[in-house]
C-alpha cells in the first residue's frame, strides 16, 4: 500500500490528467438528453439573472446562431456552461500533463510540443466518441476550443514556474 501511495504522490499530476480523461469519457458516453441542464437552469435561474447581459450574446458557433432570440435565455446559459466545461476540463488536462511529465520529459520544449498535441488528439478522439453516442454532434470547433484550453493551462503553469524560478534566483 505504501508503494502505491508513493507512486500516486510522485505522479499526482498524471493521476489528475487520468481523472480528467475518465470524466471526459463518461461525459462523452452520455446523450445530449442525459446532459440537458435546461430544466435545472430554469429552476435555479427562474428570475433570469443578468438577462440583459445574456441577451447581448450573438455568436455563430459551428454554423449555428447562439442568441436569446434563437436559443432562449436558458439555451444560451447552457451553451456557455457547456463550452466553459470544454475549455476548463482541457485547461486542467493541459496543466496537469505539463506538470506530470516534468519528471519523465525534462526538456521543457519537448513538453511544449507534446502536451498540446496529446490534448488535441484526446479532444479529437472525444469528439469521435461523441459521434458514436446517440443524440450528440461531434464538432471540429470543440476540438479547437479544447486544444486552446489545454494550451492556456500549459502556459499558465509555465508562467507560474517561471515566476517561482525568478523569485528564487533573486533570493
Amino acid at each position: 500500500m505504501h508503494v502505491l501511495w508513493m507512486g500516486i504522490r510522485r505522479n499526482g499530476w498524471l493521476v489528475v490528467a487520468l481523472a480528467v480523461l475518465v470524466l471526459l469519457f463518461i461525459s462523452s458516453s452520455m446523450t445530449f438528453h442525459q446532459q440537458n441542464a435546461a430544466p435545472l437552469l430554469e429552476r435555479i435561474l427562474a428570475n433570469k439573472p443578468a438577462y440583459n447581459l445574456v441577451d447581448q450574446i450573438h455568436w455563430h458557433y459551428a454554423g449555428s446562431s447562439v442568441s436569446v432570440a434563437s436559443e432562449g435565455y436558458f439555451g444560451v446559459v447552457q451553451f456557455l456552461i457547456r463550452k466553459l466545461a470544454h475549455f476548463g476540463s482541457y485547461f486542467v488536462l493541459g496543466l496537469s500533463l505539463y506538470m506530470g511529465t516534468r519528471r519523465h520529459i525534462p526538456a521543457w520544449w519537448l513538453r511544449v510540443v507534446m502536451v498540446p498535441l496529446t490534448c488535441a488528439g484526446c479532444a479529437a478522439l472525444d469528439e469521435f466518441h461523441q459521434m458514436l453516442t446517440g443524440d450528440r454532434s461531434p464538432l471540429f470547433q470543440d476540438v479547437i476550443l479544447d486544444t486552446t484550453g489545454a494550451v492556456c493551462g500549459m502556459l499558465v503553469v509555465m508562467l507560474i514556474l517561471l515566476a517561482f524560478r525568478r523569485r528564487r534566483a533573486l533570493n
